[in-house]
């Protein structure tokens, strides 16, 4: 089962060099490089700067958005042939990427609480810098933290860095200047110390892994040039560095109330409801499957079998569920060469994951049951292979029922860890709504709310498959 579900995944993202066709990976929350608009549709500076270049130098792309450090990596392991995710380019990079011509300057600013008396960077000294991972911020940040101070927490996504610094957990954060004035400008409570004369200024550049789909890259600097000839190019940046936020976003209105957040994404809301209750549902029931499985061998007579089952169920119990996503997307890609989608590495995740707790209580189940049972079906003169098929496993799956049934809800929560790679759950959708419209607290309880509306009807239908079954 787990070998088909890794052949199948073996096959998507696959690239025909002849129809010069690439998978690019980008940032997915890092305004106005790369976010979702009101119409849930991927735009930014990056993003149509993308298009410009494919069209003007003939290839076409699919865009994969996801977490920062997720995008690199894919590159990195050969799960994707480029990324663009405003990526600053740096010796370190250098080593494990080749870039693009520059197409964008930045330089980076550090911002604090709107009405933070924090005016300079010795003002920082024992207090804790908030920083978005990966990012040039936080190389910059990192590299100066000794000289003034200061203490660094890191996060994924640059909203939670924003709540961070405005709910007084940290007391500054480091960014691009433009990602700053975007997200000042849509209503974020910083304040850019130095917007003037910004820090560290650096260029912006698409990358591939080095070595590699350099026939890209020579693409996209054809047609970069192409498209700063043509005046394409100022037109694309203009608009996102000059247009207000609200055209993008939406009107005040739609942003101002829960019930506005909602009737103005509720298409993208039932979209990630959708993902998640299918990752769930595929999930679930091949993991019961395979936890099934592991239960059964954990029961039986062969000590070679019992200890093959209790080494898988330590193993996948012992590693974390985000871990183990990241080993199967981008770790053994890097290592094979073969591209696994992170849908399929998803679902792989929760089998692997899920089934190891279900074979756990499967088999403490089938140990649960009364020993008196096995002995009367042997007296009766059934082998032990038939005691347990026609009496141990049907009364012990009778007392797993509300495990089952619990483990399903867990797996409905867990499925929010695969955010990380790409797949837009309803957990990464709310990420991507308060990117865009710096609602964190509207988004997140309209997410919360979702969640223990859908947990509360699966613990309903659990109570009534519970009922029935012990009737």
């Amino acid at each position: 089962m787990l070998t088909s579900l890794a052949l199948l995944g073996m096959s998507f993202g696959s690239v025909n060099a002849a129809e010069k066709h690439y998978i690019v990976t980008s940032d997915a929350t890092y305004a106005p490089f790369d976010f979702q608009d009101k119409n849930n549709q991927y735009i930014g500076i990056d993003q149509d700067l993308l298009k410009a270049i494919a069209k003007a130098a003939g290839f076409t792309v699919t865009v994969k958005p996801m977490a920062f450090n997720a995008a690199m990596q894919s590159v990195a392991s050969s799960q994707a042939d480029g990324v663009i995710a405003g990526t600053t380019i740096t010796n370190e990079r250098k080593a494990v990427y080749d870039f693009s011509d520059p197409y964008y300057k930045t330089g980076i600013a550090w911002a604090t609480a709107k009405d933070s008396k924090i005016k300079s960077l010795s003002d920082l000294k024992g207090k804790t810098v908030a920083l978005k991972t990966g990012t040039a911020g936080a190389e910059y940040a990192e590299s100066i933290k000794d000289q003034y101070g200061f203490k660094i927490t890191y996060f994924s996504d640059s909203d939670t860095v924003y709540r961070d610094v405005i709910n007084g957990n940290s007391v500054a954060t480091f960014a691009d200047l433009p990602v700053l004035q975007y997200t000042i400008k849509n209503g974020t409570a910083l304040k850019v110390q130095n917007a003037k004369a910004p820090f560290a200024a650096g260029d912006l550049g698409f990358a591939v892994k080095k070595g590699e789909n350099q026939a890209l890259l020579a693409d996209f600097n054809k047609g970069l040039a192409t498209i700063k000839k043509n005046g394409t190019y100022d037109k694309i940046v203009n608009k996102y560095l000059s247009a207000k936020a609200s055209t993008f976003t939406g009107s005040a209105k739609d942003n101002s109330s829960l019930w506005g957040i909602l009737k103005s994404n509720h298409t993208a809301f039932l979209s990630g409801l959708k993902q998640t209750m299918y990752l769930t549902v595929v999930g679930i029931v091949l993991a019961s499957l395979w936890g099934l499985f592991l239960g059964i061998l954990g029961v039986s007579k062969n000590a070679l079998l019992r200890g093959l089952s209790t080494a898988v169920i330590y193993l996948f119990r012992g590693m974390p569920m985000l871990v183990l996503a990241f080993f199967l997307y981008i770790g053994i890609p890097a290592v094979t060469g073969t591209k696994i989608s992170a849908w399929t590495a998803g679902i792989l995740t929760l089998v692997l994951n899920e089934g190891a707790y279900t074979a756990a209580f499967v088999r403490g189940g089938f140990n649960s049951v009364d020993n008196g049972q096995m002995e009367a079906a042997r007296s009766l003169g059934l082998s032990h292979s038939q005691a347990m098929r026609r009496v141990i496993i049907p009364q012990g799956l009778k007392l797993m029922v509300p495990s089952f049934i619990n483990q399903f809800i867990i797996t409905l929560k867990d499925t929010s860890l695969l955010s990380a790679i790409g797949i837009l759950e309803l957990t990464q959708t709310g990420t991507l709504i308060v990117t865009r419209n710096s609602q964190g607290f509207r988004v997140w309880t309209l997410v919360a709310m979702i969640y223990l509306v859908v947990i509360t009807l699966l613990t309903l239908l659990s109570n009534k498959v519970e009922k029935r079954t012990n009737a």
